[in-house]
């Protein structure tokens, strides 16, 4: 697999899987990141990433144990594959290469 990239939504789901472990899945993951960021997040927009980034091959799911609760409904747990990690390893280190190169000067704003 070549260079991973990732979008910076696919790349917060990403992260919150990984915060979650072993108990992500699409509706913990939208709370979490609603918690997280203050704003906003529709679950669906979670499942479409999620899937998305199951078929990139930086995630893989299974299915968790049927829950009474639930009406017997199993949950999609998802974890971070190797090339998932290997996805956010990439955009950290070009995200800290970007800011470093910013001059100081830069942040000298006029007000």
């Amino acid at each position: 697999m070549g260079r991973a990239q990732i979008g910076e939504f696919e790349e917060l789901v990403l992260l919150t899987v990984g915060v979650l472990y072993d108990d992500a899945y699409a509706v913990a993951i939208a709370k979490e990141l609603e918690d997280q960021s203050g704003r906003s997040v529709a679950v669906s927009a979670v499942h479409k990433s999620l899937y998305r980034l199951e078929e990139k091959g930086m995630l893989e799911s299974r299915l968790g144990d049927p829950e009474s609760k639930r009406g017997g409904k199993r949950k999609r747990l998802f974890n971070i594959t190797p090339y998932g990690k290997k996805a956010l390893d990439d955009s950290l280190d070009l995200r800290s290469r970007l800011r470093g190169q910013i001059p100081e000067l830069a942040f000298k704003f006029n007000s």
